[in-house]
């Protein structure tokens, strides 16, 4: 660990100026992005994680290896920064709540709470009279089919916690397979959501200032294979008002939220109708913003450093045709082929072991407009 003294920053208007500190909770690839377009403002980051060697570490200021119930060192981090945020949803509410008695935390504990909870952040949905699928919680596999006889089959059985890229999830089609799902929810806190027919996903990304200013990017439109994000290209395959709609959804969502920072909604989109589904937030910058580094006037990461750090938001605007594809696992080995493609941008993440399925880096092609 290495410690750096706490900047006085901070002015009348709760804006940080560049050379303040910017502490990360969190130490993946989206820590690390976000610290590379904090140090281009001119600002220092410290990230916190528990896991020793983190792709963020590679280009922080400092760092702390704790874990994150450790209120010790969590109160000597948020002691020696400006203002905290998170890089994933599954911060613990504790580590939150010890940060925040010492440092600002943005975004606030309130989209942690929704967020990390698929039953909480489904009927905070609704209660906001947001779209989303049916949906019912279980626990036991009694309680299991009288979900299935409310929600209906096809349906698609979810942990209610910790649950990404389709882990703690499973379909259910048939009578038959009603049983397994328990072996996949491990007798966890889980939801059942009905089965929503769509013909595309896409991402809303928007910021959010302090002051309730909010800029939305360009909607972009995503491709899944195995549960994993494998392309997003701008602009997305949509109707105008289907746009309109979706970035109107997202800054409802935010405003909600008292948010400060960045936010990613996801939706799935049903061509026929317009109809427009929520799926689920990140609270946090996402894997389908990453297209903005090179393909926005902001990119995702320096508009979530404007936007915690109090400083005006940029513009959003896409500076042509893009389209983003993440490298997972071996795909990383193949970067002579990248290197070799003039128009191609390659980000490596910096992780040494290329296991199936990891996000281990991504390359984004640009077309600008003639």
């Amino acid at each position: 660990m290495t410690d750096v003294p706490k900047s006085a920053t901070c002015s009348a208007t709760d804006m940080i100026a560049p050379g303040g500190t910017i502490g990360i909770l969190g130490g993946g690839q989206l820590g690390r992005m976000i610290a590379l377009a904090a140090a281009k403002l001119g600002y220092k980051c410290h990230i916190y994680c528990p896991e020793e060697n983190s792709p963020a570490f590679q280009v922080a200021n400092a760092y702390t290896v704790a874990a994150y119930d450790d209120e010790t060192r969590l109160a000597l981090f948020a002691k020696a920064v400006d203002v905290v945020t998170y890089e994933f949803e599954n911060v613990p509410a504790q580590t939150a709540k010890i940060v925040a008695q010492y440092a600002p935390l943005r975004p606030g504990a309130r989209a942690l709470e929704v967020s990390q909870d698929r039953l909480s952040e489904k009927t905070f949905l609704n209660q906001h009279h947001i779209t989303t699928a049916p949906f019912a919680p279980f626990a036991t596999l009694d309680e299991l089919r009288s979900a299935v006889q409310k929600i209906g089959k096809p349906a698609v059985a979810k942990t209610r916690r910790m649950g990404y890229d389709g882990k703690g999830q499973a379909l259910i089609k048939n009578r038959e397979n009603i049983d397994d799902v328990m072996d996949v929810t491990k007798g966890a806190d889980a939801i059942l959501e009905g089965f929503v027919t769509f013909d595309r996903e896409i991402s809303a990304i928007v910021a959010r200032a302090k002051s309730g200013d909010v800029a939305a990017f360009p909607i972009a439109e995503n491709v899944h294979t195995n549960h994993i994000l494998a392309t997003t290209t701008v602009p997305a395959n949509v109707k105008t008002i289907v746009e309109a709609k979706a970035k109107i959804m997202a800054t409802k969502i935010a405003n909600a939220l008292d948010y400060i920072g960045v936010l990613t909604v996801e939706m799935f989109i049903s061509d026929a109708t317009g109809t427009v589904t929520v799926n689920e937030l990140a609270p946090r910058v996402h894997n389908s913003g990453h297209w903005t580094i090179e393909g926005a006037e902001t990119s995702q990461f320096e508009q979530h450093v404007r936007a915690i750090c109090g400083l005006p938001l940029g513009p959003t605007d896409a500076l042509g045709t893009i389209t983003m594809k993440n490298l997972l696992g071996s795909d990383i080995l193949d970067f002579e082929k990248y290197f070799n493609d003039p128009k191609v941008h390659y980000h490596h993440y910096g992780k040494k072991h290329p296991r199936k399925g990891r996000k281990m880096g991504h390359v984004t092609w640009v077309e600008t407009a003639k």
